[in-house]
């Protein structure tokens, strides 16, 4: 994609992302190559909300020509590219919204455009997909480089060489040991990302989100409905990982529940072999379970091994915790 400015005389892109991906990194290393090398004023921003892991990260970049200057940081409602580092996000945020029909879609992920098409049900001509995970795994990165590959491979006015001095200079100085593996990482992010074009309409699909619920329509008493950790589904704050619990390995220690944030594990009383009470684990609540790993860096006997995320493999095998839900009137 060629830089061509909208209505407001901006070439604007949005990165859909969760904290600990990286993506307001890419974003950073997005503006600096594109005012160093591509005689553009650029500017990068952010809005991370609760400034967590696990939570919902926003990345604005705004490139203009030369000769503007940009004073508008406003967030990029209307964006010409939209970037997705998590595919799951797509099931809990309205991420392609606004997005430009003639602009692109670039996203993390092992699917196919085509695959993505039908999955986000999105209006836009250009399709990019990457498995960032996957080259992130061999080559012992992160996947935010592999998907700024895949940014530079689809907008054309980016020189993808002035990426490698980006990359050595973001880690040049504390890590230096990581700038070979990351720019082997950022290459074949160009090289595998997978391209798609499709027909569409010239209507932008743009809508305000309102909030179902308030102060004054809440429903009195029980759980709030999304505004509470019980009921949402947090797997889209996943890196793509998650821990596979081996039961026949499990000695029921607890070491696990202590370290978890989230309140993953599920546990039941019961008796053990000397007639002894005892609380026991049966299963994980992977819709809780961010992807932390801290659970398998404690575990003794190696119940908990890492396990790179399969397609449907938290849905299928989440052992659901009972909640109980009180009512009433004020």
């Amino acid at each position: 994609m060629d830089f061509i400015q909208n209505e407001n005389g901006f070439f604007e892109i949005r990165l859909e992302s969760i904290g600990g991906q990286g993506a307001y990194s890419a974003g950073q290393m997005l503006a600096e190559i594109g005012v160093s090398g591509s005689d553009l004023q650029a500017i990068c921003f952010a809005d991370y909300g609760s400034e967590k892991k696990g939570a919902p990260v926003k990345t604005f970049i705004r490139f203009a020509p030369s000769t503007t200057t940009i004073r508008n940081y406003s967030p990029v409602e209307k964006p010409q590219v939209v970037v997705v580092f998590h595919e799951h996000l797509v099931s809990t945020l309205p991420i392609t919204n606004g997005l430009d029909p003639n602009g692109v879609l670039i996203v993390n992920t092992k699917k196919s455009p085509e695959e993505i098409r039908n999955l986000f049900q999105t209006n836009v001509k250009t399709i990019v997909t990457v498995d960032g995970i996957g080259i992130a795994v061999e080559q012992k990165t992160k996947a935010n480089t592999a998907v700024l590959g895949a940014i530079f491979a689809a907008l054309k006015f980016l020189k993808a060489d002035l990426a490698e001095a980006s990359i050595e200079k973001m880690f040049g100085y504390k890590y230096p040991h990581l700038v070979l593996p990351n720019v082997e990482t950022f290459k074949r992010g160009m090289q595998e990302a997978k391209f798609g074009t499709f027909e569409v309409d010239n209507k932008v699909q743009f809508t305000v989100p309102i909030t179902p619920y308030g102060y004054e329509t809440q429903i009195v008493g029980g759980i709030i409905e999304g505004a509470n950790s019980f009921k949402k589904d947090l797997s889209a704050s996943r890196e793509g990982y998650l821990p596979e619990w081996i039961e026949d390995k499990c000695i029921h220690c607890t070491n696990c529940d202590n370290v978890c944030p989230d309140y993953c594990f599920v546990w039941e009383e019961g008796v053990d072999k000397r007639g002894r009470e005892q609380m026991f684990l049966k299963g994980i609540e992977y819709n809780y379970c961010k992807g932390c790993l801290k659970c398998v860096e404690v575990c003794p006997t190696g119940a908990l091994v890492e396990l790179i995320e399969a397609e449907g493999y938290g849905t299928t095998n989440r052992y659901e915790k009972p909640i109980t839900l009180f009512g009433g009137a004020r």
